[in-house]
């Protein structure tokens, strides 16, 4: 279990991480599948007006080609000069006895179909099945000539201005046409911008961008507003938290959405129940404890006046019993409804002063204590040292012997309390902890109320108290209390 719980993925605990996680990931979700639509989109697009001016440069090298072809053989290499002298055309023109080999670059699906496009443009306009190669090369691998010069060794002003576009150097088209047999027409050509490139792209920066700060504002206003709505969220936990101590919690002040302001009501509506309960209860045990003193005493004095001496001994043990159980009832009462203030408590001191009184010279050793607290426990501190000043006292009382042992982490406080008596039956380890219930033995004396009460104390502060025999013989009774929200 262990092992599986260090394999998980770390999730925020708290409300502002989860919901912060939980919109990054619906962002970044939605920003992901919009942009790859607007990509595919924007390819689309892209592909429809490179095609276009493929179109357009299959259409004007066809007129070149024309052009050429109605020229008397002998006219066509005076022409290209005169051309080349007035300044060219868009494309590089040069005449060939043969096709020349150059290195050809890889197909995309661009290249792919500019090639097709022109090809076909070409060969609709050029009526006959004219020999036409169409390939795009690089500018450094670029032949113009059958000596198999490259063009960045012509004269930058002859030949460069069609066909580099500095700094980025785009591929060129070149596409070789049989004019007629031993005769091959050169043309070179670049695309006209945009489609230069002619590489698939991804997000542009501008959309990464555009991405990236729409993702930040979205976390920083919804952080903000689950700060804002959190706010009266916490306190409402922090009050609930203190109320389950059994602190004197203020009213909570209503603030947030309905449905906050809402459970703050309710809370608060909960609070003042539980605020008059508490008090009636206190009320009803003060006018029990003063009703029924007065009638006991009466009695015991009564008694006092019977002249039969047999009658006389029942009657006071049956008036110490009823007193013994009313004083238990008020003394469970008072040592569980402790009205303290949750504050940091040095269990560590509370220890050492719970156990001094067995150290001295008529102590015999009767208690040890291992380990220590790690830090401050927030809890009732007078609430706190009764619960284990109980559990050390049954633990002396019954088993001779207290030795105690302190666990702590950032999680809980632990004390376990082992004695060397002869433990409880198991079935009777939950029946211990009910009010004036006593094992049987030579040990009669007391309310039986001190497990019970340790376990009333432990819970408010939201721990728990077990039972457990030790094989070697004795009882271990463990205190947990969780560490809560400080």
């Amino acid at each position: 279990m262990v092992t599986e719980k260090k394999r998980r993925l770390p999730v925020p605990r708290s409300l502002l991480g989860r919901m912060l996680l939980l919109t990054l990931l619906a962002v970044l979700l939605a920003q992901t599948l919009s942009s790859l639509i607007w990509l595919s989109q924007l390819r689309a697009t892209q592909m429809e007006g490179l095609i276009t001016s493929a179109r357009s440069l299959g259409f004007s090298m066809a007129a070149s080609v024309s052009y050429f072809r109605s020229l008397p053989v002998a006219f066509r290499p005076l022409v290209l000069d005169q051309l080349r002298s007035m300044g060219g055309t868009r494309f590089f023109v040069s005449l060939n006895d043969r096709p020349l080999d150059m290195q050809v670059l890889e197909p995309t699906v661009r290249k792919t179909a500019v090639i097709d496009t022109v090809g076909q443009v070409l060969r609709q306009n050029l009526g006959a099945d004219p020999d036409i190669l169409v390939r795009f090369v690089r500018p450094e691998d670029l032949r113009i000539f059958n000596s198999g010069l490259r063009l960045d060794e012509l004269p930058r002003s002859w030949a460069h201005y069609a066909l580099t576009l500095e700094p980025v150097n785009p591929p060129v088209l070149v596409t070789q046409i049989e004019l007629s047999p031993g005769e091959w027409l050169y043309i070179a050509s670049l695309l006209p911008e945009p489609y230069t490139m002619l590489e698939e792209e991804g997000l542009p920066s501008q959309q990464v961008w555009f991405i990236g700060l729409t993702s930040i504002f979205l976390l920083v206003f919804i952080g903000l507003l689950v700060h804002w709505q959190s706010g009266p969220l916490k306190r409402l936990a922090r009050a609930a938290r203190d109320l389950s101590l059994g602190a004197d919690v203020e009213p909570v002040v209503e603030g947030g959405g309905s449905e906050v302001i809402e459970v703050t009501r309710a809370f608060n509506t909960m609070r003042d129940r539980i605020s008059r309960y508490l008090t009636e209860r206190g009320q009803l045990f003060s006018a029990i404890s003063h009703d029924l003193r007065t009638p006991i005493t009466r009695l015991r004095l009564r008694v006092e006046l019977l002249e039969d001496e047999e009658m006389q001994v029942k009657f006071t043990r049956d008036l110490d019993e009823l007193e013994l159980l009313v004083k238990g009832a008020l003394q469970c009462v008072k040592d569980t409804d402790i009205h303290e203030n949750i504050e940091p408590v040095d269990l560590n001191h509370a220890l050492d002063c719970l156990i001094e009184p067995y150290l001295g010279p008529n102590g015999g050793g009767r208690v040890t204590l291992q380990g220590k607290a790690m830090s401050m426990f927030y809890g009732k501190p007078l609430a706190l040292r009764r619960c284990m000043g109980n559990l050390i006292d049954n633990a002396i009382k019954y088993g001779d012997k207290a030795h105690l042992h302190v666990e702590d982490d950032a999680e809980a406080f632990i004390l376990h309390v082992e004695d060397e008596g002869p433990g409880v039956p198991e079935q009777r380890l939950e029946q211990v902890f009910e009010p004036h219930f006593r094992l049987a033995g030579k040990h009669q004396q007391g309310y039986g109320l001190g497990l019970g009460i340790a376990r009333n104390i432990a819970h408010s502060h939201g721990g728990e108290v077990t039972l457990q025999n030790l094989r070697e013989g004795g009882l271990r009774v463990t205190l947990y209390l969780p560490r809560g929200v400080e």
